[in-house]
């Protein structure tokens, strides 16, 4: 018989039923039953002590083991047997555990309950969010400038940083008239940046510190550094004047040439030849050349004939040769001149979509001031009349059928003007003509523009619906999960 209260039981060291038993011995004395998480709602990280921020999510093996972390003293004495969640409103700030302990208690009796311990989420800003909320502090920035006119190789830029994720890291990014400026917590990251950046666009880079304290006795110096990143001056579609020996050292090319694409290396194109040509950052700043153009001198043309070119004999030394264009001789007038009878001859290499009557994008080299130190001592028969460029499509229809979209970085503007929504609509366009630059740039469906067939063959070039991303938007709860239900 039970010696409290008679009942018959099972013999037991402790001669006791498990109601008297329990009453009288309570094993989860001094484990605390109500417990305070600390979260971060910028990073959505939780702090484990002393200083240390973890992700976790909701009813995940991390966020059980720190709830456990908090109570690990007081469960020395006490045998482990289980630990879970027990499901909480996602958007309550609770967390319950259920926790299931052993002891032995009177006479070497095992006793076995279970309790259940309550978390509330108490909300701390973390230090990296504090730094990133102040925007002043910061060890290390990166300016990236360019000295040109238009910001089409920014714009390309901005795609890759944004693809390679390389912005989350940042403190703030500012945009000033010639460039963006990336601010960090750390120099590391900084450099890491800056190491990308060269492998992505043909530049330059230099880097200098200045100190900002120094601790005498503990040898500690506190420093702020500045990496300069300087990328060369030439976009797509500019036209540029090599010098003579860089024009030989690439095949004998021409000195006029048109750059068709700004990657990891300038691609330029001899309208001429059809001869092509691909020059990194250290050949450029051993043989710098300007564009002799900017796209505000961009003309318009009309085709009145033109003529396919079979292929040409290659010269002595000629490099490889565009399979994607092809050459032509063209006769064009100014749409400004039609009532003359003024037109001009040039070779071209948009053979492959130019036909009489199309108005096409082009530099009047004939009637303009060539203020560049290469063209003008070359002879005045090698520099063409009129170099063609793009062909012109109505920008306003493809503004309306235009049923994808672009991610871009949040930065700190100094203000947006009608020049720099021009230029950007130029850089959509160009992603539209250019499959290569394509294929490093993530491109969304847009889900506000209806989908229209591909049925018109000699209206602008389109992006295919199989080269767009779905735009995803994964909504978190303020407790730090991915709203996932907590279940027990």
């Amino acid at each position: 018989l039970c010696c409290q209260c008679g009942v018959p039981i099972p013999p037991n060291p402790a001669n006791m039923c498990v109601g008297c038993l329990r009453a009288q011995v309570d094993i989860t004395e001094g484990i605390p039953k109500q417990g305070t998480l600390h979260f971060c709602k910028q990073c959505e990280r939780y702090l484990q002590p002393p200083g240390t921020w973890i992700q976790c999510t909701l009813e995940s093996r991390e966020l059980l083991a720190l709830c456990l972390k908090k109570i690990k003293a007081s469960l020395s004495k006490v045998r482990l047997i289980d630990a879970g969640f027990i499901w909480t409103e996602p958007h309550s700030k609770r967390l319950k555990l259920k926790l299931t302990v052993q002891k032995e208690v009177i006479n070497g009796a095992v006793l076995q309950q279970a309790f259940v311990v309550e978390y509330i989420i108490q909300s701390q800003m973390c230090e990296d969010c504090h730094r990133i909320e102040a925007k002043d502090f910061w060890k290390a920035v990166v300016q990236v400038r360019q000295k040109t006119l238009h910001k089409k190789t920014f714009y390309y830029l901005e795609q890759l940083i944004l693809k390679h994720r390389l912005h989350q890291n940042t403190l703030r990014i500012k945009e000033i008239h010639d460039g963006l400026d990336f601010y960090y917590s750390s120099k590391q990251q900084a450099q890491k940046m800056v190491d990308f950046l060269q492998c992505t666009v043909p530049s330059r880079s230099k880097s200098s510190q200045r100190l900002i304290s120094h601790d005498i006795h503990s040898n500690v110096y506190n420093y702020k550094s500045t990496f300069s990143v300087e990328i060369v001056p030439i976009c797509k579609d500019n036209v540029v004047c090599l010098s003579p020996k860089l024009a030989q050292s690439l095949g004998n090319m021409s000195q006029i040439c048109v750059c068709i694409r700004v990657t990891s290396t300038i691609h330029l194109i001899d309208p001429s030849t059809l001869q092509i040509a691909e020059i990194d950052g250290n050949t450029y700043w051993r043989h710098p050349f300007n564009s002799l153009f900017h796209p505000k001198q961009l003309e318009e043309f009309i085709i009145m004939d033109i003529n396919r070119v079979q292929e040409k004999k290659k010269g002595a030394g000629a490099g490889a040769r565009s399979n994607k264009h092809t050459l032509a001789e063209a006769w064009v007038q100014k749409t400004s001149e039609l009532n003359t009878d003024h037109q001009y001859f040039c070779c071209t290499h948009l053979g492959h979509i130019l036909n009489p009557g199309d108005l096409v994008l082009g530099f009047d080299l004939a009637n303009c001031n060539l203020n560049d130190e290469f063209a003008n001592k070359m002879n005045p028969h090698s520099i063409p009349d009129v170099v063609l460029i793009k062909k012109s499509y109505d920008r306003t229809k493809r503004q309306r059928r235009r049923n994808w979209k672009l991610k871009e970085l949040e930065r700190d503007r100094e203000g947006t003007d009608t020049d720099d929504e021009r230029q950007y609509q130029d850089f959509l366009e160009d992603l539209e003509e250019d499959e290569a630059i394509r294929k490093n740039v993530n491109i969304y469906r847009n889900a506000d523009v209806p989908v229209e067939s591909d049925t018109d063959d000699d209206g602008p070039p389109r992006i295919s619906l199989a080269e767009m991303l779905e735009d995803l938007h994964i909504s978190q709860d303020a407790t730090g999960g991915e709203g996932a239900n907590m279940m027990t």
